[in-house]
């Protein structure tokens, strides 16, 4: 495996990516648009996984690069709480909200994984 070099290359990026257009495609389709707060808080909740692993991978300070990949993984879990109101009032497709919070826990694992790789730089 290669280091990456940007956080493009970052596996827990692409799957934060992923995991967002998976939100976008569910909030364009019935009935889910029709609730705009759910909408825009699961919006605004996985991008935020996305720019805060961008915004960790950029910063050149231990300490930011651990907070920003906090907020992140604090963002996987607001993302995979929601996926239950999805899933308990019907909001996308059954099996959608199980495959969302499969997503959620496996770019949470890939963001514990950052952070731990920071903690043993810092010992």
């Amino acid at each position: 495996m290669t280091k990456p070099e940007n956080f493009e290359d970052l596996e827990a990026w692409k799957l934060a990516r992923e995991l967002t257009n998976t939100v976008y495609r569910f909030c364009r389709n019935e009935p889910l648009p029709r609730d705009f707060g759910m909408c825009d808080q699961i919006r605004r909740a996985s991008e935020s996984i996305m720019n805060n692993l961008a915004e960790g991978w950029e910063s050149l300070h231990q300490a930011e690069k651990r907070q920003f990949y906090n907020f992140a993984r604090r963002s996987c879990g607001e993302v995979r709480s929601m996926s239950y109101v999805l899933d308990d009032y019907s909001l996308v497709a059954a099996g959608e909200a199980l495959q969302l919070r499969s997503r959620c826990i496996q770019t949470g694992k890939l963001i514990t994984g950052l952070l731990r790789s920071i903690k043993n730089r810092i010992e």
